[in-house]
């Protein structure tokens, strides 16, 4: 972007803004869409929740990418150094990724669990009652 004049960066500073200001309307649009507030009757629709939802993730990513590679300078650099940047990023979402798998089996396994301790604290007081309808047989 060295080679620019003053006016052209300003004309493509500006038309990166519009860029990013028209994808972030169709984002709120689309997810407006998708909870049912711009057609009654939408919002529990799993297959339209999970479309829009899917759109507004690559929405998401396309944002992000013009504005780390547009804003940020990134497509003027070296490989290496924009490399060094996106594979932190990669690894922070797949560490997101995994820590909420992580997260969701130890809550399954929590529920697990209380449920056998359940059926352990019943068991005895079943086994309890039962004791009290036989006769004792004394000599």
């Amino acid at each position: 972007m060295g080679h620019l004049t003053y006016e052209q960066s300003k004309k493509l500073v500006f038309k990166g803004l519009w860029l990013l200001a028209f994808v972030t309307l169709a984002e709120v649009i689309i997810s407006l869409f998708g909870k049912g507030h711009i057609i009654e009757g939408m919002h529990g629709n799993k297959i339209v929740f999970f479309i829009t939802g899917l759109i507004i993730i690559v929405l998401s990513l396309y944002k992000a990418y013009f504005i780390i590679y547009e804003f940020m300078h990134m497509k003027y650099e070296v490989k290496t150094l924009a490399w060094s940047v996106l594979m932190p990023t990669l690894l922070l979402v797949w560490a997101i990724v995994a820590f909420f798998q992580e997260g969701n089996a130890w809550k399954n396994r929590r529920e697990d669990i209380k449920h056998r301790n359940q059926a352990k604290v019943e068991a005895p007081a079943q086994q309890g009652n039962d004791m009290k309808d036989t006769k004792v047989i004394e000599h």
